[in-house]
């Protein structure tokens, strides 16, 4: 069963979640922002939001998530291979971190059409 198709995907997905596991115990940014995803969850129970808003909520974070763990990736590349300071080196870990950054502003965005209705009720029409 160990080299079958299925032994391979089981072991595969061992290995994604070995790798979630580091990210979440060793990455600083990972750390906050699987922290913001509490919170952000306990407020999707606090104001009882939509279906529809839970998927937007969970896919926003998925997002976050996964430009977060793959900046890590290319900027632990980046260091094994060229562990001194250069520019290319450099300018490849500000592209991967702006890939974060447009991640983190759609998280952001997405979290305010679901929740500026329910914190400021009377600026927006039901």
């Amino acid at each position: 069963m160990r080299d079958s198709y299925l032994g391979k995907r089981i072991r595969g997905g061992g290995y994604a979640f070995k790798g979630a596991w580091i990210l979440i115990k060793n990455e600083h940014s990972i750390q906050v922002q699987v922290v913001i995803a509490v919170l952000i969850t306990v407020a999707g129970f606090y104001f009882d939001i939509s279906r529809s808003d839970w998927m937007f909520q969970f896919f926003a974070i998925g997002l976050v998530l996964s430009a977060e763990g793959l900046n890590s990736a290319v900027e632990g590349i980046a260091d094994f291979v060229h562990p001194d300071f250069h520019t290319k080196i450099g300018y490849i870990k500000d592209v991967a971190a702006g890939a974060v950054l447009f991640a983190a502003l759609t998280a952001v965005i997405i979290a305010g059409f679901i929740y500026l209705p329910y914190l400021f009720p009377n600026l927006f029409i039901q």
